[in-house]
């Protein structure tokens, strides 16, 4: 595994929560980060758009450095964390419009959420060597983002929660790739 991965992983995290923190707080007349999407925090009619902007487009390529430098984690699962994390890019350039839906930004935002959802459950390199994560861990872990992603899914539905479901599917995204990294690093010592 690449160096690198170690600074790319912990920086998703960080860029994302911090980019909806500071975004929701320059809100004019406040955000409410329950019900409001993180989409709106770059939409074209938000305040600063820039931070939540620039924050997405940090993640994605956090995500696609990450999945660079994956070396023991199969092809298909670093090519869908690597997908995730363009399909983030193309959500912070097909932002939301000032009222309304796009195409553009749902098809992104969807191809997201599905890749960086499953890509643990690809994580088997037969041919790799013996520092892997454990069996246990990696499939379990697509589940449990896939569950946040159908909250998530039952909220937009709903109307119920929406900022909340988000925050919790997509920050549990961001993290897992920094838990692998570590999962991997302690499996080579």
């Amino acid at each position: 595994m690449r160096r690198y991965t170690l600074w790319s992983s912990a920086a998703a995290p960080v860029l994302l929560v911090g980019g909806w923190t500071v975004a929701a707080a320059v809100q004019a007349g406040g955000f409410d980060s329950l019900r409001e999407t993180i989409s709106a925090l770059a939409g074209l009619d938000a305040d600063h758009r820039w931070v939540m902007t620039l924050a997405l487009l940090g993640v994605g390529i956090c995500h696609v450095v990450t999945a660079r430098g994956l070396d023991p984690i199969a092809v298909p699962a670093r090519v869908m964390l690597a997908v995730g994390g363009v399909a983030t890019v193309l959500v912070a350039a097909f932002p939301l419009p000032a009222g309304g839906t796009s195409g553009p930004h749902q098809a992104a935002a969807t191809i997201a959420f599905a890749c960086l959802a499953l890509w643990p459950a690809l994580w088997r390199n037969p041919g790799a060597a013996a520092a892997r994560p454990p069996a246990g861990v990696m499939v379990p872990a697509a589940l449990a983002l896939a569950a946040l992603v159908l909250l998530f899914t039952v909220a937009l539905g709903t109307g119920v929660l929406v900022g909340l479901a988000e925050r919790l599917a997509a920050g549990a995204q961001a993290v897992w790739p920094l838990a692998t990294v570590l999962l991997l690093r302690r499996a080579a010592r």
